[in-house]
């Protein structure tokens, strides 16, 4: 498959500074050049977003990372937030989270989550499912691209 050439805005929506270098390092021997952006709760997250757009103070990104238990504001109320500005609900959305809670799959899905990955523990799984993700999300799927 062939590489996207220009560079990927990435939002991550996460709490856990840990959780982040590990997000980080995963991606960073990838062949996708990313632009990361943090947000570690849901009310940041949504005070990012707002500023995407006409005035152009944020990038808008081209795929959000977002975790369910975040402070402020969680990862459920973020995603139904999103998904219903017009604006911002082709971005798409991974939620990348500990809960293996069927309810919190099946909410994610019911609020047009673009798809749900359970955080590995190990390191080299985590590793794994980064290259998952970047292959599909990076070099198989479109993402669209807005100005």
């Amino acid at each position: 498959m062939e590489t996207t050439t220009r560079k990927i805005e990435i939002l991550l929506i996460e709490d856990n500074p840990g959780d982040v270098r590990l997000i980080r390092e995963a991606f960073k021997d990838s062949k996708v050049v990313g632009n990361f952006q943090v947000t570690g709760d849901g009310e940041s997250a949504i005070e990012y977003l707002s500023k995407v757009g006409e005035n152009g103070l944020n990038s808008r990104p081209d795929i959000i990372f977002l975790d369910l238990n975040l402070p402020k504001k969680n990862g459920l109320e973020v995603l139904e937030e999103v998904k219903s500005n017009p604006l911002l609900r082709s971005i798409p959305i991974v939620v990348l989270t500990t809960s293996n809670s069927e309810e919190h799959i099946y909410r994610s899905y019911r609020l047009n989550a673009n798809c749900y990955i359970i955080k590995p523990v190990d390191f080299d799984q985590f590793i794994n499912v980064a290259k998952v993700i970047e292959s599909f999300w990076f070099n198989i799927a479109r993402l669209p691209y807005v100005n």
